[in-house]
């Protein structure tokens, strides 16, 4: 009596989940309630822009090409960002020796002005605090004044990271041309005991918003920075460097343009076809397995609303190609039920108590559903690391999917048929 009201009551904590989830998911009824959190669609469902560049690597070292591409992405992707686009997405793609760099602004309006702003050469420079004088209501005050130099990133031969050998705090060494090294020389020159700020895209990219103080006159074109960061700031750091001072150009070889009306009847069509999907399913098990059809009815349910509520927690930017990865989960989640649903049926004939059926249905099917949800989540990770975003929507959709799917035939579904045990037929 005791486990069956311990099963009631957990089953009502999963009901309520469920509903909660689902009214998490369901955007016009959550936002009016609250703007927390909406719905991340990708270009191909909110409309936008999509950009190929290819990345001229020829003229930088073997040992700087990583860096060099990583640092132009992060210069890109804060570029973009300027256009208030929703959750743009810039990433690197590799095939037969070429590097191409693609954007994905979703819901851009121009369009053109984007392109003109990607296109432009990462432009790194150095510049020093001229201190003056300043008379305010005939009192002389001291002030700062940020100035250019005119040491550019285009003098700086290349950046790396390194470490200190009695702290071990992370340091980054920087090395200019012939050229760039005369120029520094006399920055320095004149600055010593003064900061020397570092601008990225006229930005400052100085450590903790501190600009580095020059210790003494360099000489040689070598230079150390030192300061209160992090090994992952500085080597966001070197990346930006090397971005700026080496010769990377970036030319734009293929755009697509995506109307946000063509966009909204795609999500359109996706959600109707789903929703149709879902319900055949539930019609036929409902058909062909009767009352146990309506248990597999309501763990489906369940299993739809919280798997979408895990994609809006995520969040997981949705599109065609993953709201496909979603409905092949829902199959897959109906599948397992059917295997347990057989092996009960099974176990009955045999002469087992309903309830004997029930545990040994779902013992003997366990090793089936796990060997094929697994092999379906292994081949979903190797689709999601190594192939295009087009591929990766879909690839993360389904994983998680079966993950969930997991969760709703082995444990939602059973503590169903465990609650209302007296409603399975003899069959």
């Amino acid at each position: 009596m005791h486990n069956r009201k311990r099963l009631v009551i957990f089953l009502i904590v999963l009901v309520l989940i469920s509903a909660l989830a689902a009214f998490f998911a369901y955007e016009p009824l959550f936002q009016r309630w609250s703007g927390f959190r909406p719905w991340r669609l990708g270009l191909d469902l909110a409309g936008g822009t999509y950009l190929v560049y290819e990345v001229d690597l020829s003229g930088v070292a073997q040992s700087d090409r990583d860096s060099v591409v990583k640092g132009l992405r992060d210069v890109i992707e804060r570029r973009v960002n300027l256009f208030g686009v929703s959750e743009p997405k810039v990433y690197l793609e590799t095939s037969g020796g070429i590097n191409r760099l693609v954007v994905e602004l979703a819901g851009i309006k121009d369009v053109s002005a984007a392109i003109a702003q990607i296109g432009e050469t990462p432009f790194l420079d150095f510049r020093e605090v001229i201190e003056g004088q300043e008379v305010v209501d005939g009192e002389a005050t001291t002030t700062a004044n940020i100035v250019p130099t005119e040491l550019t990133g285009r003098y700086v031969k290349g950046a790396q990271l390194g470490f200190d050998s009695v702290s071990g705090q992370p340091q980054i060494y920087l090395q200019f041309t012939d050229e760039g090294a005369k120029i520094f020389e006399e920055v320095t020159g004149r600055n010593v005991g003064k900061p020397l700020c570092i601008f990225l895209d006229n930005q400052i990219r100085s450590f903790e918003e501190d600009c580095p103080i020059v210790q003494a006159k360099i000489s040689g074109g070598n230079a150390q920075i030192t300061g209160r960061f992090t090994t992952a700031e500085a080597r966001q750091i070197v990346e930006r460097f090397n971005a700026g001072a080496l010769p990377a150009p970036i030319k734009l070889i293929n755009q697509q343009t995506i109307s946000a009306d063509f966009g909204k009847d795609s999500l359109t069509k996706a959600v109707f076809a789903g929703a149709i999907g879902t319900a055949v399913v539930i019609l036929f098990m409902l058909i062909y397995y009767r009352r146990l059809g309506i248990f597999a009815a309501a763990a489906l349910l369940m299993y739809v609303a919280l798997t979408l509520g895990v994609f809006k927690i995520i969040p997981v930017t949705m599109t065609l190609a993953g709201i496909a990865g979603f409905i092949l989960s829902i199959g897959m989640a109906v599948d397992a039920n059917i295997l347990v649903f057989e092996r009960t049926k099974e176990e009955i004939k045999k002469g087992l108590s309903k309830t004997a059926a029930i545990e040994e249905g779902f013992r003997r099917a366990w090793t089936s559903i796990r060997d094929s949800n697994v092999s379906t989540m292994i081949t979903s990770a190797v689709l999601y690391y190594f192939t295009s975003s087009f591929v990766k929507g879909f690839a993360l959709a389904l994983f998680l999917g079966v993950v969930v799917s997991m969760f709703s035939a082995i444990t939602i579904t059973r503590v169903l048929l465990r609650v209302f045990t007296k409603d399975i037929p003899k069959t």
